[in-house]
């Protein structure tokens, strides 16, 4: 008889596709009523398979007297329960180390697109602007400018190579400082009262709620660029969209937001904002394999051997 797992939510292809090739898989996200969805096959379930804002709360974890493993499809965790995971015994993976590449990328797009205006440039064309007299106004380099990053991890790392290579400085500030040749800021307010464009890279949570205020965006200024690619909940959102109609910053590029995907719709009536979808890891590349580390952490829990980045 095939393990059952429970799916708290539709996870991308390839992966539930061999979730299910490989385990019997009960879609909780589909279920009308919880409670009876629980009832009628929760005795049997042994893994769940979660992923973004399909969380983990203590409530489902109790309802699975059989749970063993919870395996993530990203890298936060602050959807899941982690206290009433370790109560119970319950191992929560997660998929770490596979995606920094692809974020940094998304990162420096971002930073493209925003400072240098190349959407609206490629509209200017499309829609028949360029024509003499008409020139598309001059936009804004990368090129010695200052990147702060907010989270040195692993695509905050990334995110610094890459800025090098486009000639920016690179400055960061952390809970700890780093042996590397880049400038350390004491705390988040200086650390953008010192850059041209601010990046965040740090985990969503309650430590990190918010952490963007007011306060911050004016030490960033309004020449400054913000970039987030870490979760919506890290700014605080009203005020990043009025210090943008208002020009109190000079743009943003954003691919996470608080309640996505029902981001604020002044958010697109604006010019000096890039949007994306949450799409930092979104490659044929990087989905693949952070599938496979999904299901190999299931497979080596039932195989009795360590799973790959246990969190609890």
């Amino acid at each position: 008889m095939s393990i059952e797992l429970i799916l708290t939510t539709r996870i991308p292809s390839p992966a539930q596709e061999l979730l299910e090739g490989q385990y019997l898989c009960h879609k909780l996200y589909e279920a009308k009523d919880r409670a009876a969805f629980l009832a009628q096959i929760g005795a049997n379930v042994r893994g769940i398979a979660t992923f973004a804002q399909g969380g983990v709360d203590a409530a489902l974890i109790e309802a699975l007297p059989k749970l063993e493993i919870i395996s993530h499809y990203g890298d936060g965790v602050e959807k899941i329960d982690l206290q009433a995971a370790k109560r119970r015994n319950v191992v929560v993976a997660r998929v770490i180390g596979l995606v920094e590449s692809c974020v940094a990328d998304t990162v420096m797009g971002l930073m493209i697109n925003v400072m240098r205006r190349l959407p609206q440039a490629d509209a200017f064309v499309r829609t028949g602007k360029w024509t003499a007299p008409n020139t598309f106004p001059p936009a804004t380099s990368l090129s010695g400018k200052a990147v702060g990053i907010l989270g040195l991890g692993g695509i905050g790392e990334a995110v610094a190579k890459r800025a090098l290579a486009f000639g920016m400085e690179v400055r960061y500030h952390n809970r700890r400082k780093k042996d590397l040749p880049y400038a350390y800021d004491p705390d988040l307010l200086t650390l953008a009262r010192n850059s041209d464009v601010l990046v965040l890279a740090v985990p969503g949570g309650p430590q990190t709620e918010r952490i963007v205020d007011a306060a911050v965006l004016d030490a960033l200024g309004p020449r400054g660029y913000l970039i987030n690619v870490a979760r919506g909940s890290v700014v605080d959102e009203p005020v990043l969209i009025d210090y943008l109609q208002k020009k109190k910053i000079a743009g943003a590029g954003l691919d996470v937001f608080v309640n996505e995907p029902r981001l604020d719709p002044r958010f697109i009536e604006m010019e000096n904002v890039m949007l994306t979808p949450h799409v930092g890891t979104y490659t044929v590349e990087t989905r693949t394999a952070m599938a496979h580390r999904q299901l190999e952490n299931f497979r080596l829990h039932f195989e009795g051997k360590p799973v790959i980045d246990r969190v609890v």
